[in-house]
């Protein structure tokens, strides 16, 4: 038997103030992703905007729906849209914000582990990393330099894509 110990590296930020200008203008367009939230029954909102290598931006929003779990999450939203209308497109980095008027958020809020897994499939899929910004809002930024670091045992199975 072997004990093995996994380490993540992350930046960490006082606020979206302190980012670079092209990481802080992502998260001001999650901000903006808020608002086609539809979550009449959690209230709870969250938006995300992901930026590809050509310099276009990508929001989503999630979306419930009253026979769960018919719904879908803010980043899943904008991946599969990407996955659509941009199929070839290169993935440089995401960025996730949530807002209630329920409470005050005062922790950024992560990624599901389904989002997670769909974000690493698109990782591996364009061969170089995503990086993935959590930030809440007039708090706390988190940003980590690749998917696989949020999720190492991520499910891959290479024969499924295998000709016979």
């Amino acid at each position: 038997m072997k004990l093995l110990n996994l380490n993540i590296t992350f930046e960490q930020y006082n606020g979206v103030s302190e980012l670079k200008e092209q990481d802080a203008a992502l998260c001001e367009n999650a901000e903006k992703a808020l608002a086609s939230s539809y979550s009449p029954y959690s209230k709870f909102r969250v938006g995300t905007a992901i930026r590809l290598a050509s310099g276009e931006i990508i929001l989503g929003s999630n979306q419930e729906n009253l026979a769960y779990p018919s719904g879908l999450c803010a980043e899943r939203v904008a991946l599969f849209s990407i996955g659509s209308a941009y199929p070839n497109s290169l993935i440089e980095s995401i960025a996730i914000t949530a807002q209630t008027d329920a409470f005050e958020i005062l922790k950024p809020v992560t990624s599901c582990g389904g989002c997670l897994q769909v974000m690493a499939e698109f990782e591996r899929k364009q061969a170089s990393p995503i990086e993935v910004i959590f930030y809440c809002l007039n708090g706390e930024v988190l940003k980590v330099p690749s998917v696989q670091s949020l999720l190492p045992f991520s499910f891959v199975e290479d024969r499924l894509g295998a000709k016979a």
